[in-house]
């Protein structure tokens, strides 16, 4: 090799460990016209061009080290490189192409005489295929071949994304434990560096998403940081860019920064611009549009759920959510039902039950509400997690309170209000407290429903949750307004009593069971100091309740 060629390569390689891909790329690519580079040279022309999402750049490499490992007779490394080219280009949504792609690559993984690490990735293919349509029972066993076979052959990449893929097949099967403690063990050779930079991004990016999938916040939130550290690292990377800071604004609206959350998603959305990704740039719309609707920006809101719909991205429930914000609570109650009908998977339908049991409780549909609050406890109980848990709680609670069992519904609120503590998710944590503060005012403590009130007043007032604000603001203002201290289900009833309905025939107008009815008009009796029917019927005459 000429002396200029050799210290351009010295450059090159200098660059690639400094992980500069555009540098590293343009310099390798200028060595390669002096003098064609080797193997190992074409190795890292290819995962540069990956790490800045130009893929004629990784695919023409790839191909050169397809034909070089063939003409060597190293059918083995050849079928790697084959599966490389069909796997990416099954991201891509080129079917037909990558099919025969990886068809060669069983050809010459066969042909090599002995088990080689292709045959690990060709089986973790089909895990793959396997998680994606659900069918995670499968999935494990085919990771755990895949993984047995990269153990065997000494390829470190495939043992950590078949551990990744086989933490993701348990977690799905509501084996948290073991499922968490394999992807973490997937974690190690990335956080080490002991991996190629692309199946390192893909660790991190399956290992986040598995954790977002179960609720499990800390490690989320723990790997979205050294994610977005590790990105911090490479300044010129563009393939996993955009994906981290989606991540990092998904974190942060959690946390309350909402106005940094945008800020985060814009991001997102502007590094992924020119990228293949169109289902995180999707992602990102959807991420602001949920703030936006939280802020009572409802314009813009409608907006990016459309913008996330038209990259592919099934907006709810945020834009049902939205429906049910602006009063449209009968097209609100069409779309849940619709996506949630469409929707098999446990964890998926767990992220939309709770939208369905308040847009139904909303509606008038208690039935269907109660329905789908068993099936969030049912998930709640296979999967184990805090979140979950709290998820099915607020719900339960929200049904007690609709139906006048107030002390029941407040030991719910509270025992999901921890986990949204602990959490550190202050929006969350407020709405519990709105609440909760309802059902202390059902049980006619107006000291503690005040206090409840006032704490999520500031947390709504701090965030600029504007629908919430006024929400709990109204609330605040009934009970200033109102001396007789009644509830407005207490006001319901006493309309109905004022009509000379029995409570039988109250509780089946109402829905309600006949000992709720019982007891609201024993409620309203102490608080209107009567003891009467007739008498809390001139009551609520001479004060205009009916």
């Amino acid at each position: 090799m000429k002396a200029d060629a050799a210290s351009l390569l010295e450059q090159a390689r200098r660059a690639y460990e400094q992980r500069a891909w555009a540098d590293a790329l343009e310099l390798l690519r200028a060595t390669d016209e002096l003098a064609p580079l080797g193997p190992d040279d074409l190795e890292r022309v290819l995962w540069s061009a990956a790490m800045l999402d130009r893929d004629q750049d990784s695919m023409a490499a790839g191909d050169r080290l397809f034909e070089t490992y063939v003409e060597a007779g190293r059918y083995d490394r050849a079928a790697y490189w084959a599966f490389f080219r069909g796997f990416r280009l099954l991201a891509l949504g080129e079917q037909g192409h990558a099919t025969a792609c990886i068809q060669q690559a069983q050809r010459l993984a066969d042909s090599f005489g002995r088990e080689c690490a292709a045959h690990g990735y060709l089986v973790l293919l089909a895990a793959q295929k396997e998680l994606m349509t659900g069918n995670d029972p499968a999935a494990e066993p085919l990771a755990g071949q895949a993984l047995a076979i990269g153990e065997r052959c000494c390829d470190v990449d495939l043992v950590a994304f078949a551990r990744c893929y086989l933490g993701r097949a348990l977690v799905r099967q509501g084996r948290i434990d073991e499922g968490i403690a394999s992807l973490d063990e997937a974690m190690l050779p990335a956080v080490d560096g002991k991996l190629s930079p692309i199946v390192t991004g893909l660790i991190y990016c399956n290992l986040i998403a598995a954790c977002r999938q179960v609720y499990a916040l800390d490690r989320s939130r723990e790997w979205t940081e050294a994610l977005s550290n590790w990105c911090g690292t490479q300044p010129q990377l563009v393939q996993f860019n955009g994906v981290c800071l989606l991540h990092r604004a998904e974190i942060m609206e959690l946390n309350g920064a909402w106005q940094d959350a945008i800020t985060e998603a814009r991001r997102a959305t502007k590094s992924l611009a020119h990228t293949t990704a169109s289902e995180a740039a999707a992602g990102a719309a959807y991420q602001e549009a949920e703030i936006r609707r939280l802020r009572g920006e409802f314009a813009a809101a409608e907006e990016l759920y459309r913008a996330a719909s038209r990259l592919g991205f099934e907006p709810q429930p945020g834009m049902a959510l939205l429906r049910l914000m602006q009063g449209r609570a009968e097209q609100a109650a069409a779309t849940i039902r619709r996506v949630l009908a469409t929707t098999k998977a446990p964890l998926g339908r767990a992220r939309l039950l709770p939208a369905l049991v308040e847009i139904m409780i909303a509606s008038g549909a208690i039935e269907e509400a109660r329905e789908a609050c068993q099936d969030l406890e049912a998930i709640a109980g296979r999967f184990a997690t805090d979140v979950l848990a709290a998820m099915a709680a607020q719900a339960r609670g929200e049904i007690d309170l609709h139906e006048g069992s107030a002390a029941a519904a407040l030991g719910h609120f509270r025992a999901a209000l921890k986990t949204w503590q602990r959490a550190g998710a202050p929006y969350l944590e407020a709405r519990l407290r709105v609440l909760s503060g309802q059902a202390c005012r059902l049980l006619g403590d107006e000291d503690g429903a005040e206090l409840e009130f006032d704490a999520a007043r500031a947390v709504f007032a701090a965030l600029g949750a504007a629908p919430e604000l006024a929400r709990v603001s109204a609330l605040i203002e009934t009970a200033n307004s109102r001396p007789h201290r009644l509830t407005g289900r207490e006001i319901e009833v006493l309309g109905l009593v004022a009509t000379g309905r029995t409570n039988r025939s109250i509780a089946t107008e109402l829905g309600l069971s006949e000992k709720t009815v019982d007891r609201h008009v024993s409620n309203i009796f102490d608080k209107l100091a009567v003891n009467s029917r007739a008498a809390a019927t001139a009551y609520a005459f001479q004060n205009r309740l009916v």
